[in-house]
């Protein structure tokens, strides 16, 4: 889904009494994040509370387009770096085109990853410099930070097994290796202990709907909804 409206700095949230928050998803794939997203959005609309889901890359045509890009088979040769950017440039797009103004109205917003994947799989994943990737987060988000973040945790042999059911659209993520998503799935335990208090690790391989009660009730305590 996509939000247009005009480009308004970072800066301009901190006047706005009525800001709405910002709810990011992590994991691995395979982790069940979409399932999640969606009991999720159900139940803050149910309360009246007005809801944007978006994913990266994507939100906007500009992020589109590079979503295409990163994710064709055709693109194997891609080297980390250029990867790197292309996922910086579109969460650039999305965060001034989208989120921000979306907030500052605000609405609640969710996204299907944010800047911790790029630490998680470029970083831990592909062993690219961290604090160069979080300079870099900080350049494309500024001041877009979100207001918690829930880590689904899943072992990779159960990730894997639930992938296995959509190999006719794989695309070139998916064809990392066990080692490489292991990596990740680390990075993200990683971040999640440097950041207890945003990011929330919680185990996906619980039944679907034993989960999504436990994230309502973490989204309770911490942002009284």
């Amino acid at each position: 889904m996509m939000y247009n409206k005009d480009r308004q700095s970072a800066d301009d949230l901190d006047s706005q009494p009525s800001r709405g928050r910002l709810i990011t998803f992590e994991g691995i794939d395979g982790s069940g994040k979409t399932a999640q997203i969606t009991r999720l959005t159900d139940l803050l609309q149910a309360l009246g509370i007005r809801v944007l889901v978006l994913r990266e890359p994507g939100g906007t045509p500009i992020g589109e387009a590079i979503r295409k890009i990163l994710l064709d088979r055709k693109h194997m040769e891609m080297c980390s770096e250029t990867e790197m950017l292309l996922f910086s440039a579109a969460r650039a797009q999305l965060v001034r085109q989208v989120m921000l103004p979306a907030l500052a109205e605000g609405t609640w917003i969710i996204c299907d990853r944010f800047f911790d994947s790029t630490l998680a799989y470029q970083g831990y994943g592909r062993g690219m410099d961290l604090d160069s990737i979080r300079w870099l987060n900080r350049l494309a988000v500024g001041a877009c930070l979100p207001d918690i973040s829930f880590v689904l945790d899943l072992p990779v042999e159960l990730a894997v097994a639930r992938l296995a059911g959509r190999q006719e659209k794989a695309d070139r993520l998916d064809q990392e290796s066990r080692a490489f998503m292991e990596r990740a799935r680390e990075g993200y335990r990683h971040l999640a202990a440097a950041e207890p208090d945003r990011l929330v690790v919680v185990d996906a391989s619980q039944p679907e709907e034993i989960l999504a009660k436990q994230i309502h009730n973490v989204l309770r305590e911490g942002l009284a909804i």
